[in-house]
C-alpha cells in the first residue's frame, strides 16, 4: 500500500471539505443579509401602503362626507330640524329642480357662484395633481431602490457563481488526478487478481480431476462413522446390489402371483357356496310351494265334501219337515221360501 499517496489523498479531501464548508458558510451569510434587506424593503412598502390608506381615509372623511353629496337632503336625519321655508335666498341649497323654486339662470349671485365653483374645481384638481405627483415620486423611489437591490443581488449572485465555478474546476482537476491514480492502481490490482485467479482455477481443476467426485469412486459414499450411505456422494449401485434388488423384485412378483391365485381360489369357493345356497333356497321354495298347493287342494277337497254333506243334510231336513206338515202349509211355506 502506498501510504504517502493515501495521506496526500486524505489531506486533499480535508482541504476540499474545508473549502466547501467555508463556501457554504459564506453563501449562508449572504442569504441572511439578503433576507434582512428584503424584510426591510417589505416593511417600508407596508408602511407606505398604510400611510396612503390613512391619507385616503382622512381625505374621504374631510372632503367626501355624506353632507357633501348631492342627494344628502333625501336621507338627512336632521332634515325636519333644519327645515326652513321653501326659499330663503337665491343661494338656498334646498331649492332643487324638483322643488321648482329656482330655475337655471334666475339666481342673484350667479357670477359669484360660478367663480366659486371654478375655484373649487381648480383647488381639487391641483390637490389631485399634487397627490398624484407625490404618489408617482414615491413609486419611482421604490422602483429605483428595488432596481438597485436587484442589480446588487445579481452582481453578488454572479460573483458567487464565478467562485463556485472556480472551486468546482479545482475540485474536478483534483478528482481527475485522483481517479487516474485510482484507475492505475485498480488495473494493477485486477491484473494481479486475474493471475492469482487463473492459478487458483488451474489448481482447482487439477484437484477436481484427480478427486473422488469426478472419478466417481464408490468408496466416498460410505460414511466414516458407520455403514450409512452419504446421499450427496452416492454414485449409484453396484452390480451385486442391482442383482439382489432384481432377485427381490422377482420374489415379490411371485409372491403377488401366489396371493392372487389364492384370492382367486377363495373367490371361486365363495361363488360355489353361494350357488349351492341359492340352489338349496330354490329347492326349499319349490317344496314349500308344492306343500302349499297340496294343502290348498286338500282344503278344497275337504270344503267340497263338507258342502255336499251340508247340502244333503239340508235336503234331508227339508224332506222331514215337509212330511210332517199339511199340504196347504207345505205349499204356503214353499211359496214363502221361493219368494
Amino acid at each position: 500500500v502506498d501510504k504517502d499517496a493515501l495521506d496526500a489523498q486524505v489531506k486533499e479531501r480535508k482541504i476540499q471539505e474545508a473549502a466547501e464548508k467555508a463556501l457554504h458558510e459564506k453563501f449562508a451569510n449572504d442569504m441572511k443579509r439578503n433576507d434582512r434587506l428584503l424584510c426591510l424593503l417589505e416593511e417600508r412598502q407596508k408602511n407606505e401602503i398604510r400611510d396612503m390608506n390613512k391619507a385616503l381615509k382622512e381625505f374621504q372623511k374631510n372632503c367626501q362626507g355624506p353632507e357633501t353629496r348631492r342627494e344628502f337632503d333625501l336621507y338627512d336625519p336632521r332634515a325636519l330640524k333644519k327645515d326652513k321655508p321653501a326659499r330663503v335666498s337665491d343661494d338656498d341649497p334646498r331649492c332643487t329642480i324638483s322643488g321648482m323654486q329656482k330655475f337655471m339662470g334666475e339666481d342673484l349671485n350667479y357670477k359669484q357662484r360660478m367663480k366659486f365653483q371654478k375655484e373649487q374645481l381648480r383647488e381639487w384638481s391641483l390637490q389631485q395633481q399634487k397627490d398624484w405627483k407625490n404618489a408617482l415620486a414615491d413609486q419611482k423611489l421604490a422602483d429605483d431602490l428595488y432596481d438597485k437591490f436587484r442589480v446588487e443581488l445579481d452582481r453578488k449572485i454572479m460573483e458567487q457563481q464565478r467562485k463556485e465555478e472556480e472551486s468546482m474546476r479545482a475540485v474536478c482537476t483534483a478528482t481527475k488526478d485522483f481517479n487516474r491514480i485510482q484507475a492505475a492502481e485498480l488495473a494493477h490490482k485486477k491484473e494481479l487478481e486475474k493471475s492469482q485467479t487463473q492459478k487458483d482455477n488451474m489448481d482447482e481443476i487439477t484437484c477436481l480431476l484427480q478427486g473422488d467426485f469426478l472419478s466417481e469412486n464408490p468408496d466416498q459414499a460410505i460414511s466414516p462413522l458407520d455403514n450409512r450411505v452419504l446421499v450427496d456422494r452416492w454414485k449409484g449401485m453396484s452390480q451385486d446390489q442391482l442383482m439382489e434388488i432384481r432377485h427381490a423384485q422377482k420374489e415379490q412378483a411371485l409372491e403377488n402371483l401366489r396371493m392372487k391365485e389364492q384370492e382367486r381360489r377363495r373367490d371361486a369357493e365363495w361363488d360355489r357356496q353361494r350357488l349351492q345356497a341359492a340352489r338349496a333356497q330354490l329347492l326349499l321354495e319349490r317344496d314349500r310351494q308344492r306343500q302349499d298347493r297340496e294343502r290348498r287342494r286338500d282344503l278344497d277337497y275337504m270344503n267340497t265334501e263338507l258342502s255336499q254333506e251340508q247340502k244333503a243334510k239340508n235336503i234331508y231336513l227339508k224332506k222331514e219337515a215337509y212330511s210332517n206338515v199339511p199340504t196347504a202349509q207345505y205349499y204356503a211355506q214353499f211359496n214363502t221360501s221361493s219368494r
